[in-house]
């Protein structure tokens, strides 16, 4: 009797382990008047020894909706084949001339999926060849230590452990190279770490 009872309360054990959250580190971006800056991608370099794979919760996938691309930012992991569904009810052209991976895709209609893959890191912007207002970018990283900034410039980073990481910044208005801005920020789970980039005006909102 005194063993079964004991097998009772230990069998449970790894279920609630696992039930555990993961570590959250919020990181607030904002520009040079303190404003936040919405659509930013942190990426954490992982820490050496840190062998945790890039994969990330959300879907990897970009619609066309109300002639717009939906998010208008993705972040995916190097190798990620995205979707592209067709939720209007016009046709759409995507292209890309970036460098880390530039494709076109032909004209497709309405309820109609395409996708590609992304197997080199960095930015991909994109275009459509049929409504030239549309734009969309594309994050592709190597770090599984990544999220986008929502409305008030905040992006929780879930995973990251305590300490000092190299931290890359990355929005299409960023006064700097390729759009990133560089440098280390000491990471707490529950602290929230602050960024202050320089941006061109009237891009960043």
């Amino acid at each position: 009797m005194i063993r079964a009872v004991r097998l009772s309360w230990i069998a449970p054990l790894p279920f609630l382990l696992s039930a555990v959250p993961p570590p959250m580190v919020p990181v607030q971006v904002v520009d040079q008047a303190g404003m936040p800056v919405r659509d930013a991608v942190v990426e954490a370099v992982p820490l050496p020894g840190d062998k945790r794979i890039p994969a990330f919760r959300w879907r990897y996938a970009m619609a066309q909706r109300n002639l717009a691309f939906t998010p208008g930012t993705l972040i995916v992991p190097r190798g990620a084949t995205v979707a592209f569904p067709n939720l209007d009810n016009v046709r759409h052209s995507i292209y890309s001339f970036s460098k880390p991976g530039p494709f076109k895709i032909d004209l497709y209609g309405q309820d109609q999926t395409r996708t590609q893959q992304f197997k080199v890191a960095g930015t991909i912007a994109l275009g459509c060849n049929i409504h030239d207002q549309m734009r969309g970018y594309i994050r592709v990283t190597d770090s599984p230590y990544a999220a986008r900034t929502d409305v008030n410039g905040l992006a929780t980073i879930e995973g990251l452990g305590r300490g000092s990481y190299d931290v890359v910044v990355w929005h299409p208005a960023i006064r700097a190279p390729g759009g990133e801005w560089r440098g280390k920020l000491v990471m707490e789970p529950g602290k929230r770490a602050r960024v202050v980039i320089a941006v061109r005006p009237g891009l960043a909102k």
